[in-house]
């Protein structure tokens, strides 16, 4: 039967088609294809044409190596491939440099000291057309061969210029307002695919994640637009000698934003996709901005100095900026899963608000925790943030150093942790009232604090106490669902002579 390929259906779909191409496309050069995630992504918008060119590989050696296995190539040819098989001595004797390859030199370049505008004349002249991605994998390629993780940190923030020739960052120091605007729309036209393009609709949810109520790229994306204004606020003080006053506080909330970054984006990247780029680079430029910000703001007595590194920390946030929105978001977005999104979204709500930029629901995301908090696994407790055996969350609990109980809403012992106890509580006392543990003389308090508890007057209570001559803290805790509903109280005993003796010395 032959097997037929036309050149303007997607990479996934040939592939899924006819699963033999993939070992072919690899062969040429095509590496991306054996990665997973870059194929249930990248690859159901990418075509064989547009993937060679973004490689740097001549369509004639891909063309050969089709027909070398039977395929029939079909649809338009891209411009410049030959129609007939290449004779072996028509092959160049050097294959063009891929375009990783020539960012990396690019950046090399830059890292020499040649002029930022020297080397940006050839990369408009010679690259304009550049992903986010591949700027990633360029860097990421540096370190592992060997460039030090210093040396790529600095072009971390020269390249961003020479990435983005008309971006807002250069209309502010450029007069060509308009033709750089253009030149913008022009770049995001080749390289975003349109949701149009986009055939399935997970791709569509995709290209939009940023449009979702409470998505954290939508979060992310305003806390960006948020510090922009900020930090436009603070060049146009410092540009009129003026003191940024109680704008520099706000612009100070960038470590709560970085911290969101580097515990939930970052570590993801690394661990889990093998992309070290953003966590090698960025990771350390936040936490250089971070730390210039707050010796800044620990400065008593502010020098002629001040202004200037002012201006540069805020330069450098500026270009964070850049890169987050044009390389970092877009990496994600291509790689992370919805379930994936779906933990970032819960772990965010752990962080106060930044830049004033209130917390949304993802109204899926809160469907999808409440199903999969029911959801059983064999053998195992089920908990919205992990899963256990009876046997691991037994000896969990009687690790914990406290002595504890619990009781629900109607005053039922419900549960004890197994263990020496200072305060005994039999057995046989569980799923009987709490008051038939204690003494007469006791029960009115315990009645109080557990009517106080219900009622929602208080939350905890604590009683210090002496017992064979060492000191404890017996807590009472209201526990409460999401809600607020009253579902019982935790009673836990803690032996303090630990912090006496610590203190005492």
């Amino acid at each position: 039967m032959e097997k037929k390929l036309d050149l303007s259906r997607s990479v996934y779909e040939l592939v899924s088609e006819y699963p033999e191409l993939a070992d072919i496309l690899y062969n040429v050069g095509l590496k991306d294809i054996k990665k997973a995630k870059m194929f249930h992504s990248v690859a159901k918008l990418m075509t064989i044409p547009k993937g060679a060119k973004m490689r740097g590989i001549p369509m004639e050696k891909i063309i050969l190596a089709l027909s070398s296995n039977g395929f029939v190539l079909e649809g338009e040819m891209p411009s410049g491939a030959a129609s007939k098989e290449p004779k072996p001595e028509e092959k160049k004797e050097e294959e063009p440099l891929t375009r990783t390859t020539q960012l990396k030199n690019y950046l090399r370049r830059l890292g020499k000291g040649e002029s930022l505008e020297s080397v940006r004349a050839d990369f408009v002249a010679h690259f304009s057309d550049v992903e986010a991605y591949e700027i990633m994998e360029a860097e990421q390629e540096l370190m592992e061969e060997g460039v030090p993780l210093n040396e790529v940190q600095q072009l971390c923030d020269i390249h961003s210029a020479l990435f983005h020739g008309a971006t807002r960052e250069e209309q502010i120091a450029n007069a060509e307002e308009e033709v750089m605007a253009s030149q913008q729309r022009a770049w995001l036209q080749q390289q975003l695919p349109s949701i149009e393009e986009a055939e399935e609709s997970d791709e569509k949810e995709k290209a939009n994640l940023k449009e979702i109520p409470g998505h954290p790229l939508s979060i992310f994306a305003k806390e960006n637009i948020a510090l922009t204004a900020l930090i436009d606020d603070a060049f146009k003080r410092l540009d009129a000698q003026k003191e940024l006053g109680e704008l520099f506080p706000k612009i100070r909330e960038v470590s709560i934003h970085y911290a969101k970054k580097g515990d939930l984006l970052y570590p993801l990247l690394k661990a889990r996709y093998d992309i070290t780029g953003p966590a090698e680079v960025m990771w350390t430029v936040d936490d250089e901005i971070r730390d210039e910000l707050s010796q800044l703001a620990a400065m008593e007595n502010p020098d002629a100095s001040m202004q200037a590194r002012l201006k540069a920390v805020l330069k450098r946030a500026q270009e964070m900026i850049y890169k987050e929105d044009n390389i970092l978001y877009p990496i994600c977005a291509e790689n992370f899963t919805e379930e994936e999104w779906m933990a970032i979204y819960q772990d965010s709500k752990d962080y106060p608000l930044c830049f004033g930029v209130r917390k949304e629901v993802w109204n899926e995301a809160e469907a999808k925790k409440e199903s999969k908090a029911t959801t059983n696994r064999e053998g195992e407790v089920v908990l919205p943030l992990g899963h256990m055996s009876v046997a691991e969350l037994t000896a969990m609990l009687n690790t914990i150093p406290l002595e504890i109980s619990f009781i629900d809403e109607k005053n039922i012992n419900r549960f004890f942790n197994e263990g020496h106890k200072v305060f005994k509580r039999p057995s046989l006392a569980l799923d009987r009232e709490v008051f038939a543990c204690h003494p007469p003389k006791v029960e009115p308090m315990v009645r109080a604090i557990l009517d106080s508890f219900r009622s929602g007057e208080k939350d905890s209570v604590d009683v210090w106490m002496k017992k064979n001559n060492r000191t404890y803290l017996v807590r009472y805790m209201a526990v409460r669902d999401k809600q607020k509903h009253y579902l019982g109280a935790l009673e836990v005993v803690q032996d303090m002579e630990f912090a006496r003796e610590h203190f005492a010395n």
